[in-house]
């Protein structure tokens, strides 16, 4: 029980961290679009992810700096547009959005489970938190303990992505004002942005050495 609190914890505080992931999964869930589905693409990437760190996998990807350079070229790439989307979007309002309807609005359920793959897999953070941080403490674990530590990373996983994605309704009557979109949109580029420099940055420097 020790280590599944250990796993649980440790998960915790890495994965609530406010993240392009997270700011995603909150927009859908307000949006009512597509939130199993995401959720799930989530919670599977973590579930594949944290099982190969914890289990000593993972470390030959980390480890490679061809495939972490190209990771933060392609993830700070894509996190710029999407960012300037979002500019876009506070700029322009979200005025004609209607939460009022259950699914709000039509939505690809591929092109939101592509939207956060792509989000999740182009960052080579999330490489370092499953492979070095959650890899590197289940390292240091008795081998017929580390499931236990494995069990409590997933659950956090899923209880935040679920808590989240349909927490976010809760949220709705105060979305019903356009001004509160524009802020939420506001706050998403700014995040993505400063994830896509951060990864630009990181590209940068492992090139250059």
């Amino acid at each position: 029980m020790t280590f599944f609190i250990q796993g649980f914890l440790v998960c915790g505080g890495l994965i609530i961290a406010i993240g392009a992931q997270n700011a995603f999964v909150l927009k859908q869930g307000l949006l009512k679009r597509n939130i199993l589905a995401v959720i799930l693409t989530c919670f599977i990437c973590d579930f594949v992810l944290i099982s190969l760190g914890v289990l000593g996998l993972g470390s030959l990807i980390s480890e490679s700096a061809v495939a972490t350079v190209a990771l933060a070229i392609v993830g700070a790439v894509f996190l710029f547009v999407y960012g300037l989307r979002a500019f876009r979007s506070a700029y322009v309002g979200n005025a004609a959005l209607d939460l009022n309807t259950e699914n709000g609005g039509q939505s690809s359920t591929l092109k939101a489970v592509l939207t956060t793959l792509a989000i999740t897999l182009l960052n080579p953070h999330v490489y370092l938190d499953c492979f070095a941080i959650i890899g590197g403490i289940a390292g240091t674990i008795p081998a017929n303990e580390k499931l236990f530590f494995l069990l409590g990373a997933l659950t956090t996983s899923a209880l935040w992505f679920f808590s989240l994605g349909y927490g976010a309704r809760l949220l709705i009557p105060l979305f019903k004002r356009p001004a509160t979109w524009r802020v939420l949109d506001g706050i998403i580029g700014a995040v993505m942005w400063g994830i896509a420099y951060n990864l630009a940055r990181y590209a940068v420097r492992m090139y250059g050495g």
